[in-house]
């Protein structure tokens, strides 16, 4: 019989009257890559964070290679082979990697650094992960994907017994995903064991040995990964069946509305003399690998990243943004595909978060009016569902998932004309990503032009019109989204390589 070497007895926490973990059981095996599922606000960030001595435990027992153990900070569970790797990345971006990997132990030579060792290590590390990275590179200059590998590598590196990796793949590419399961796999065997917590059911099935579902802080399901199926899982994370995992597209685009014409951008990564059109009422989809351009497109479209030479042309008119608030100004709007850095403010309410970018809306008598701002702030907490306590809740004690919906509702409250969406459902749970599909589809209705990145193929095919492809900051093609199919994208997202 395989050694259990986690065990969670009957584990509660409860925030105010909140009770977040309801007498929470799991055991983890030894060799053995656990999945964690359930929707945003179920409790799975609060379940690992309470293992991982980021909070205290209310009730109940945690047992590590059948120790009691009761860790009072993250330093203390790692130093006990307890690592984790956070959906949202906590770096020092101006450092370098080795910095990084070194943070809060670095090695020392006669009392000082001693930089040589730790350049040593950090290419033995990479090495043996079969990574290829240098160390001495700053970290701001590396993709979030690039970023994401280097944290897996450091949470390799403190010789854990366990890893929770918490949507270790929302950033990542197809091949750097196959990737870290290779890697995933090669640690299975030495006996490492692994929480896999990610909302993407392929990933789920293909590299978990069991999974488990929370729902309202309660564990609802544990199985085999061969014993259950999509269809029970998703039951049980939402309480009820989804018959289809894509709403019906019945949008029917209009004429054209937005002509992107020859645009190429000033600085690197440079975009290359792309022009498209994009009809009003329609969802555009833009696929390509991860560093392809398509966040630069969209910043560009945004007024962010300077435009070198090309034009942004609107119903006609030739439009010139320097900044963000020409782009807002014509009614364009961005959700950004790293919330925690550039898309909220993450020391604020919700209130706050959701009426910042249309305060002009909120005055009474050139006056803000509180009332209003409260109205505003309620209306898209019920609109999107998100999981809270108040508008007042700090909006950094809200899970990855509602965060972002919170972060949708501000623009939807500025009822943008075109609306730039960059990764919109990443890290969110199937039920969340369902509703967000039909407010897409609902605003594509309603007129507005939607132009969508996406870097889930399932994603980018189910709910848009046409499909935008990226290869190496070119557009490589435009098709119909009804007669193409993954193959042809992946051809065309190469076609500049």
């Amino acid at each position: 019989m395989t050694d259990v070497v986690l065990e969670i007895k009957n584990l509660s926490k409860s925030f105010a009257k909140n009770r977040v973990l309801n007498g929470i059981n799991l055991e983890i095996k030894e060799g053995s890559v656990m999945g964690l599922m359930g929707e945003n606000g179920a409790g799975k960030s609060t379940m690992m964070k309470c293992l991982f001595g980021i909070y205290a435990k209310d009730e109940g027992q945690i047992f590590l290679e059948n120790k009691p153990v009761n860790f009072k900070d993250p330093k203390e569970a790692l130093e006990s082979g307890v690592a984790m790797v956070h959906q949202e990345l906590n770096q020092c971006l101006d450092r370098t990697v080795s910095d990084n990997l070194f943070l809060g132990r670095y090695p020392k030579k006669f009392g000082i650094i001693d930089e040589a060792r730790m350049l040593e290590e950090s290419i033995e590390l990479f090495s043996s992960l079969k990574m290829n990275v240098n160390p001495g590179t700053v970290m701001r200059s590396m993709s979030v994907s690039q970023r994401q590998m280097v944290e897996i590598a450091k949470a390799i590196s403190y010789d854990a017994k366990i890893i929770v990796l918490d949507e270790p793949s929302s950033s990542l590419t197809e091949p750097e995903v196959d990737k870290l399961f290779a890697m995933i796999k090669t640690l299975k065997k030495k006996g490492i064991s692994f929480v896999y917590i990610s909302h993407k059911m392929d990933e789920i099935f293909k590299i978990c040995d069991e999974i488990s579902v929370l729902r309202d802080g309660n564990m609802v399901l544990t199985k085999h990964s061969d014993e259950t199926n999509m269809t029970e899982l998703i039951a049980a994370m939402v309480g009820r069946s989804l018959d289809k995992r894509f709403p019906e597209v019945d949008n029917i685009p209009g004429e054209d509305y937005l002509e992107i014409r020859n645009l190429s951008t000033k600085y690197e990564p440079y975009l290359k003399d792309i022009s498209f059109t994009v009809k009003k009422g329609e969802i555009l989809g833009l696929y390509g690998l991860v560093g392809a351009g398509r966040s630069e497109l969209l910043e560009a479209l945004f007024g962010i990243r300077t435009i070198a030479s090309g034009e942004i042309i609107l119903e006609g008119k030739t439009l010139r943004f320097n900044n963000s608030k020409d782009a807002m100004s014509y009614n364009f709007a961005l959700v950004t595909e790293e919330r925690k850095r550039d898309g909220m403010f993450g020391k604020d309410t919700i209130l706050f978060n959701t009426t910042i970018t249309n305060l002009n809306g909120y005055k009474t008598h050139g006056i803000l009016s509180q009332q209003k701002l409260r109205e505003a702030a309620e209306r898209e907490v019920e609109l999107m569902n998100t999981k809270c306590v108040s508008v007042d809740q700090n909006i950094s004690a809200l899970s990855g998932g509602n965060q972002q919906k919170v972060i949708i509702g501000k623009w939807i409250e500025r009822e943008p004309d075109v609306f730039l969406l960059d990764e919109p459902t990443r890290g969110i749970d199937v039920g969340a990503k369902y509703e967000i599909y039909q407010l897409i589809i609902k605003m594509a209705k309603e007129g507005k032009t939607v132009i969508v990145v996406s870097s889930e193929m399932p994603e980018i095919l189910g709910i848009t019109n046409r499909i935008a492809v990226i290869s190496n900051h070119r557009l490589a093609g435009i098709v119909n989204t009804k007669e193409t199919d993954q193959e042809e994208l992946l051809k065309l997202s190469a076609k500049y390589l």
